[in-house]
């Protein structure tokens, strides 16, 4: 058989695969925080009919080699990692990271600063218990103060601990009624309550990487740590190397309409090239076989 026929099918499978991700890319076009991906090609092994020979003693130039490729194969899909537009919410528990497309919020299932998965959508809210959580019921991790608050009077934010502990904004602490709170750009908490005082809760935690585009997808807009991804460089807001919070937005997906549907009209015309590699190879077969009548 032509090999020709089976180059066409795996061009055909590629571009179906570079087709699903377009089509991801465009469904998620209105997703907080959502990172598109790119699809990369290489070719396959190559038959090689000749070897390459070089110049020989009797002065004949030397040959390249014959080779035959066999077709085409997804080699990656890269997510691009760029920071998406800031879209105002008016809502003070919406936060997008600014200036910091490395940097990722902190969450656990469990509350636990060891069973953690990373995210850039910064869409919270507080449960019963007072816990800072994210839309599908994971634990916003950060530092916490000693005993839950410090007076923010004589504050200084090497106070806080190191390790990683969900963040809570209680309505009663110490029997004392929460009047107000809010979230400044280096995500300290600092709360209002019935003594008049202002206080310190904590502190939103963020975790950069030396390469994010190896981190892998899990799914609800959060991401785990790989090998490729280096392990998690935790820090927070307005630290070196890390982005600020800006309360009151979220980030918007990083999803360009314009190239997507351009990459789709490219997508389809070589699936439609492809196929007609199949159906010509597929006219000399038959012309092949009408040799004999």
């Amino acid at each position: 058989m032509l090999k020709s026929l089976y180059s066409g099918i795996t061009g055909m499978k590629g571009q179906q695969t570079k087709m699903d991700v377009i089509s991801n890319n465009i469904a998620n076009v209105n997703t907080t925080g959502f990172k598109s991906q790119k699809v990369s090609f290489q070719d396959m092994i190559s038959q090689t009919n000749a070897a390459a020979q070089g110049p020989n003693n009797n002065g004949r130039g030397g040959i390249n080699a014959q080779q035959v490729g066999l077709g085409t194969q997804v080699a990656a899909t890269n997510m691009l990692m760029q920071g998406g537009s800031l879209q105002y919410s008016g809502r003070g528990l919406d936060f997008a990271i600014q200036n910091g497309d490395k940097s990722f919020f902190v969450v656990s299932e469990n509350g636990t600063g060891e069973n953690v998965n990373y995210t850039r959508d910064g869409g919270f809210t507080i449960d019963y218990d007072g816990n800072l959580t994210s839309a599908n019921g994971y634990k916003v991790m950060g530092y916490v103060s000693a005993g839950g608050m410090t007076p923010e009077a004589g504050y200084n934010s090497g106070d806080l601990p190191t390790t990683l502990s969900p963040i809570q904004i209680n309505q009663t602490m110490g029997g004392l009624e929460l009047q107000d709170y809010n979230i400044d750009n280096t995500g300290t908490i600092i709360a209002t309550y019935s003594d008049g005082n202002t206080y310190v809760l904590g502190r939103v935690a963020l975790s950069n990487f030396a390469n994010p585009d190896g981190l892998e997808k899990a799914g609800s807009n959060l991401y785990n740590s790989t090998t490729n991804s280096g392990e998690p460089q935790l820090g927070g807001p307005s630290d070196d190397g890390y982005g600020i919070i800006r309360s009151g937005f979220t980030e918007m997906s990083n999803v360009d309409l314009a190239s997507e549907f351009t990459e789709m009209i490219v997508a389809s015309r070589a699936y439609q090239a492809n196929s007609r590699s199949i159906t010509t190879s597929d006219e000399m077969l038959q012309e092949l076989i009408n040799l004999k009548r």
